[in-house]
């Protein structure tokens, strides 16, 4: 028999470091609300016959935005054998809000109270048995941080999925929000059990104005009235609207029957640590400042004091494997054409992108501490009042910042927004957010152009990206996208040391990622590229790249780029190529050149790029249309493959026009 768990609860209450343990798995665990925006599966450890999905985190069964829809549809429509109910302890009353929910869906429901740690730190403690019995649910303490109480969860939620057992029937209302609901309940029975709904939570949601609900019930114009006229009655009785209502009859249960539970006084020392940090993190004068000089400070340990020696390194070995294996092939008498093949196509576009991945790994490490710290939730609160001015909400800094890494799970994560306007203009913001894809770019033209300054050319081009994604916005905001964003609402974690564990697995998942791109995307693309640089249309092998299939390509496209100062055929072909993957654009260049690691590509680019230029290139690098991975799924969220070429159209030509309009002046100034 197998069994399938769905994994619910509010955002950040752990359920995915719970999967993690559970699985065995390694999925980016954040400490800030919406890491999960689709549903991820995996197999439980130990019991290979049960499957465990986490769904996206939600507060409510009413859902406002892609992922609340993606949770709600995964219950609705009966996909798991049994709902593991995941609650933060040490956010108790508020936790159980979705937990009452749940429990009206009529399910095999098993309830896991997580961060028992914390909230025994805090001087508290929780009457398990009193709970259980309040709810008609099993009840079992965890730490998924800790990995306490994991098996106990499992067996437990295996018990409920093999006895079918439902939560036992009982009546969280009283009042008029009851004589609403049962009255309702009666008029919907044979509408909700042909609809394959649950009867007390189709008519909470009807009391609610859920309009999905009440379509799929496809009720007739009688008792839609009837309906109507019930929820009209008893919002007149209680003085307040049918949402509210709701929420107060929820709160009141949980409040009467569920909070006596919770035992002992509150001595949170983390919660009130957070709240004198905060003070002067999220100040509203220094709270910017201070943001800016961590960031700078990253920049430069990763970027010009740390950095650069961890590259020379990884450089200097690079060099000596190929070194070594040029050796051997020639002592092999390999063919010379093979021999071209395997080092100047293979080991030069894969070793000069491996020269980059320190410098990766550092950024991401530093990254991963602010995040797990809580201080990114803190971020996206300051900005919120920014982003407000251009169009958007405090909500559209998670996929930003989730952009700076990689720009695929950033649009994925715009599933978090409420609306489709801040989704659909967010989206197109997103590759002005720097990927770390196009590090090795940066690296390798700072340290050819601009090695004394590599740190501040990087900061410039990152504050850059985010500039011209603010005018952008700012122009859509009065044009194409009129309108408010939507109210911002996010919950703050508190402050925590990061968790080295977490912190290993998320530099481990970046350099897997990297290291998996380097041997598989970028290796294929730089065979492909010396063949196309080795030969003519007749398959003869040229003396001059010159005269080869890839550089009568590149000249066709070189015109369009001879404005903005790098008009050399092996300048359009690096950045088409990067259309694979924006590391690609390196591995491009080092074929071209003849250069087998980064030090050797940097000395050799002073031969097509003047300073000039080469900051123009970096500009359009920065700006054009992401890589296909990333074109892939914009088409997905936006619904078109048309929507996703005009996206792409458009941030190509932000990217020529800026490039363009730096080069023209700085020729003139210069």
């Amino acid at each position: 028999m197998s069994i399938e768990i769905a994994l619910v609860g509010n955002q950040n209450s752990g359920k995915t470091t719970l999967f993690n343990q559970m699985t065995g798995s390694s999925l980016n665990v954040g400490n800030f609300p919406g890491t999960t925006v689709e549903k991820k599966e995996g197999i439980v450890k130990h019991h290979h016959e049960v499957k465990v999905v986490d769904l996206p985190g939600v507060y409510s069964l009413s859902p406002y935005t892609e992922e609340e829809r993606i949770t709600r549809d995964c219950l609705l429509h009966a996909e798991a054998d049994v709902v593991v109910n995941v609650i933060d302890a040490t956010c108790f009353e508020r936790s159980l809000y979705l937990t009452l929910q749940v429990i009206e869906m009529n399910f095999p429901t098993v309830l896991a109270v997580n961060m028992m740690d914390e909230l025994r730190a805090s001087g508290r403690h929780l009457d398990m048995e009193g709970l259980q019995q309040a709810l008609g649910i099993p009840v079992v303490p965890i730490s998924a941080f800790r990995g306490e109480g994991i098996e106990e969860l499992v067996i437990a939620a295996m018990t409920s999925a093999k006895n079918h057992t439902l939560p036992r029937k009982m009546d969280f209302c009283s009042g008029p929000a009851h004589k609403a609901i049962h009255s309702i309940a009666h008029i919907i029975e044979d509408a909700a059990v042909g609809a394959k709904l649950p009867i007390r939570f189709s008519a909470c949601k009807l009391v609610e104005g859920d309009d999905e609900i009440k379509e799929m019930l496809a009720l007739s114009e009688g008792d839609s009235q009837m309906v109507e006229m019930l929820v009209a009655e008893m919002e007149q009785r209680l003085g307040t609207d049918r949402d509210a209502a709701i929420a107060d009859m929820r709160y009141a249960f949980i409040e009467q029957y569920c909070c006596p539970f919770l035992k002992g006084k509150s001595v949170d020392k983390g919660q009130s640590r957070s709240i004198k940090i905060d003070k002067l993190l999220t100040h509203r004068i220094l709270a910017m400042p201070i943001f800016v000089g961590i960031m700078g400070v990253i920049f430069y340990l990763t970027f010009g004091l740390i950095g650069p020696i961890f590259n020379d390194w990884m450089a200097a070995g690079v060099a000596e494997i190929t070194a070594l294996t040029e050796t051997i092939l020639v002592d092999l008498g390999l063919n010379p054409v093979v021999q071209s093949l395997i080092i100047d196509g293979a080991f030069a576009g894969v070793g000069s992108i491996l020269s980059f991945l320190p410098t990766i790994i550092l950024l991401f490490f530093f990254l991963a501490l602010l995040e797990g710290s809580g201080y990114m939730a803190r971020v996206a609160f300051v900005f919120d009042h920014l982003l407000r001015k251009i169009g958007l909400s405090g909500r559209s800094f998670v996929p930003m910042l989730l952009g700076f890494g990689c720009t695929v799970p950033a649009v994925m994560s715009t599933r978090t927004l409420g609306s489709d306007r801040d989704r659909k203009m967010t989206i197109l913001l997103l590759p002005f957010m720097s990927c770390s894809a196009k590090l090795p770019i940066y690296s390798v033209f700072t340290m050819a152009f601009f090695d004394h300054y590599r740190s501040l050319v990087m900061i410039s081009l990152y504050v850059g990206g985010i500039l011209v994604g603010i005018l952008c916005a700012l122009l859509m905001k009065h044009t194409v996208f009129r309108g408010s964003p939507m109210p911002f609402l996010m919950e703050l974690p508190s402050y925590r040391i990061p968790d080295k564990k977490v912190v290993a697995m998320n530099l481990w998942q970046e350099t897997r990622d990297f290291i998996t791109r380097a041997f598989t995307v970028i290796f294929a693309a730089s065979i492909v590229i010396w063949v196309l640089q080795s030969f003519d249309l007749t398959w003869h092998q040229v003396a001059d790249s010159g005269d080869s299939m890839l550089a009568g390509f590149g000249k066709i496209l070189a015109p369009i780029f001879a404005p903005l100062g790098f008009g050399d055929w092996r300048c359009s072909t690096a950045l088409v190529t990067g259309l694979m993957s924006k590391e690609t654009v390196i591995s491009t260049f080092s074929i071209l050149v003849g250069a087998g690691d980064s030090v050797a590509l940097a000395s050799s680019l002073g031969s097509i790029f003047t300073p000039l230029s080469a900051f123009s290139f970096l500009i359009f690098t920065l700006l054009y249309m992401p890589c296909v991975a990333s074109f892939a799924v914009t088409r997905r969220e936006l619904g078109s493959l048309g929507k996703a070429l005009l996206a792409s159209g458009f941030q190509t030509a932000v990217a020529w026009i800026c490039a363009f309009l730096f080069y023209q002046i700085a020729s003139l100034i210069i």
